[in-house]
């Protein structure tokens, strides 16, 4: 879940995968698997990708306890 506000964030900023790996110093494939969910990031790397981004973690992560929220509800 956190990939898909990650995606999202990154499109709206207009950055590249490769762009925003090199803002916050990780490879292009670790944000690919971050987008696809097949990793979750540590605290550390999630306050690197949002600091890139230009958005606060906390921000992000209110996103995705929405989202969650609203998955739940439709069950």
């Amino acid at each position: 879940m956190i990939g898909a506000e990650l995606r999202k964030e990154r499109l709206a900023a207009g950055l590249t995968q490769e762009q925003l790996a090199h803002k916050a110093s990780v490879s292009r494939n670790y944000v690919s698997l971050l987008e696809h969910d097949q990793k979750s990031p540590t605290v550390e790397v999630l306050m690197r990708l949002c600091a890139a981004l230009g958005i606060r973690a906390s921000t992000l992560l209110a996103r995705v306890e929405q989202t969650r929220r609203r998955k739940k509800r439709r069950r």
